[in-house]
């Protein structure tokens, strides 16, 4: 069975059990590990199918769980290229989500940040066994740009919806043919148009939540920060606070985002109760 999957139907852990090890596998050292010891960490789980995480008094079993999960796809059993590993999703994306929330005056300073937004995503759904779609923000180009509903709540709302319907699209076949469902030993039984539409909703719930809460929350910290003394003597500040803020939020809403569910759901297939492998990593 692929080591991946074993560990994830048979490490049936709590939300903050998930999310301290979200916490490790988003380390950034995970983007620079070398094959070589992958490879070798691959097989040291190989050949201990008893291995679990919890082997405490065996730091290599603990290392090779690390280094397997943040950098091998469960579904397909391929390396994940380091741009697109788990752990690459902060610093590639916070920056985009940034440029993504600043005031425009011009069609074309809004349109770049989100296309090199939703490439990211796209290739990063692309890599992970997915396919997707490229969708830019052109909403903001209804209204006045200098209303407080056009530079704040519209571009928050759009981020969010469109990182929802982004994951949606990209796995849009997965309701109408279902996923692979397998019992508790790894074996493939069938396919689950149920288990295909749980994945579905799941990841893009996620999505929303990730990168709606990363745009709103430097706003509202942006909306109360001008109404201070030390805005208006230091009015470049206020870029600095969004950035500090935008890398602070989405640092603490990627572990969040990829532990509220889990990486393996049951499903009863027609009525007996199946582990089944529902990707979260398809943004």
């Amino acid at each position: 069975m692929e080591p991946n999957v074993r560990f994830w139907i048979t490490e049936r852990q709590s939300f903050i059990q998930r999310f301290l090890q979200w916490t490790e596998l988003l380390d950034p050292t995970n983007l620079v590990i070398s094959i070589e010891k992958i490879e070798k960490s691959r097989q040291l789980l190989l050949t201990n199918e008893d291995a679990s995480r919890g082997d405490l008094e065996d730091k290599r079993i603990q290392e090779a769980w690390k280094r397997s999960l943040s950098t091998v796809h469960p579904d397909n059993s391929k390396l994940i290229p380091s741009p697109f590993r788990p752990a690459a999703l902060l610093p590639f994306t916070a920056p985009m989500v940034f440029l993504s929330m600043l005031p425009v005056k011009k069609l074309k300073s809004m349109i770049l940040p989100q296309v090199s937004f939703y490439t990211y995503s796209t290739i990063f759904n692309l890599v992970n066994g997915n396919a997707s779609y490229l969708l830019p923000r052109l909403l903001q180009v209804k209204f006045s740009l200098s209303t407080v509903l056009s530079r704040n709540v519209i571009p928050v709302l759009v981020l969010a919806q469109l990182s929802g319907m982004n994951v949606v699209a990209s796995r849009s076949l997965e309701p109408m043919r279902g996923i692979e469902v397998m019992d508790k030993e790894g074996n493939v039984i069938g396919y689950s148009r149920k288990a295909g539409a749980k994945a579905i909703k799941d990841t893009a719930t996620s999505r929303v939540v990730l990168f709606g809460s990363s745009a709103f929350i430097p706003e509202v910290f942006s909306y109360f920060f001008k109404r201070t003394q030390f805005f208006l003597q230091c009015p470049w500040s206020l870029w600095t606070l969004k950035l500090s803020c935008t890398i602070l939020v989405m640092g603490l809403m990627v572990p969040v985002s990829f532990s509220v569910f889990p990486q393996i759901g049951r499903v009863s297939v027609p009525s007996l109760p199946l582990s089944c492998f529902c990707p979260l990593l398809s943004d």
